[in-house]
């Protein structure tokens, strides 16, 4: 078994470490809080060993990855530490805040030879698989565009000074929430971005960084994605792929803290649509079990380095522009 140590005990560490109890890739043995008496309770019952700093974790043999549930702005230091310690990181999205960081996080990774995943579970999801088999299959032909949202209320339970509506780890609202998962779906289909508009407002609720996202964003191939989050209004989620000979989309059913599954749905010119479901899979799950595969060296990890980059240098001009409310070319 594949043995990590998971760095945050917050909201999504404590989603992280019991999925990871039920698979049969990865233990997980330690667990680093700084407020360890906190979360004792939680780590008795999920049989961890909590210390309070990430260098305990560095130091212990036994630990081969590391798995970072941590704020936004902490991820490329903490990258560069594990890495630099031997161990294989898989690190919550985004990997870092700008394109300079996250080319100083990769490059750690790759002189000490350790792999490194991203926390983009919806590239795991089997609807979105089968999207992106039938869009590279050539299929529906040529992509033109995307139209994805990922909207959700669940922020708004949020204490006003919690990390993630703050505007040092969140800048544009939604984005770094909901919106950079549909960024890297976008990359996964066009590759690198070459320019973004992006429009951020406070519409309605008391999230003073921002209840709600508009962003265009054009790809060096000249295609376009059409991108929307907000965390203001229920749960939608859905992510389309046009294309000249036809599109398909996928539709998430509810929130992916309660799965329902997908629909997927597929249109050809001259034909009906052409509707499947999808029954609730554990694609986070998949994920870090896709992670031991690669650093066990039974598989690649399946998310190239050349897109983590291609989404944080569009994810940094993103913020630029929704601070400038400017046209920014994306960095290469």
């Amino acid at each position: 078994m594949f043995n990590v140590a998971v760095v945050g005990m917050g909201w999504w560490g404590k989603i992280i470490v019991p999925l990871l109890k039920t698979s049969k890739k990865i233990n997980v043995s330690t667990v680093v809080e700084i407020n360890a008496a906190g979360i004792a309770d939680f780590a008795k019952q999920h049989g961890v060993k909590v210390v309070t700093d990430l260098q305990d974790v560095l130091k212990d043999p036994a630990i081969q990855g590391v798995v970072l549930c941590t704020p936004h702005t902490q991820h490329t230091e903490q990258i560069i530490a594990v890495a630099n310690a031997g161990k294989h990181v898989f690190c919550e999205k985004p990997l870092s805040m700008t394109r300079a960081d996250v080319l100083r996080a990769i490059k750690a990774v790759n002189d000490n030879k350790v792999a490194l995943a991203v926390g983009h579970e919806r590239r795991f999801e089997p609807p979105v698989l089968e999207a992106m088999r039938i869009i590279q299959s050539g299929e529906l032909g040529t992509p033109l565009q995307v139209e994805a949202n990922f909207s959700q209320d669940k922020f708004l339970a949020l204490a006003a000074d919690n990390w993630r509506l703050s505007g040092k780890e969140a800048p544009a609202g939604p984005m770094t929430a909901t919106g950079i998962h549909l960024l890297d779906l976008s990359v996964g289909v066009f590759g690198e971005a070459e320019r973004v508009f992006a429009s951020v407002k406070q519409l309605g609720s008391q999230l003073v960084n921002g209840d709600t996202l508009a962003i265009l964003v054009t790809f060096k191939n000249g295609g376009h994605a059409l991108i929307s989050a907000i965390l203001a209004t229920p749960f939608e989620g859905r992510f389309a792929v046009y294309c000249n000979k036809g599109w398909i989309e996928v539709r998430d059913k509810t929130h992916p803290e309660a799965p329902e599954g997908w629909v997927l749905t597929k249109t050809l010119r001259g034909g009906k649509k052409e509707v499947r479901e999808f029954p609730p899979a554990p694609n986070v799950l998949a994920n870090l079990e896709a992670f031991a595969d690669a650093a066990e060296g039974r598989a690649p990890y399946p998310v190239p380095q050349s897109q983590m980059i291609a989404n944080i240098s569009a994810l940094e001009a993103i913020f630029k522009s929704a601070s400038t409310g400017t046209i920014v070319n994306v960095e290469s």
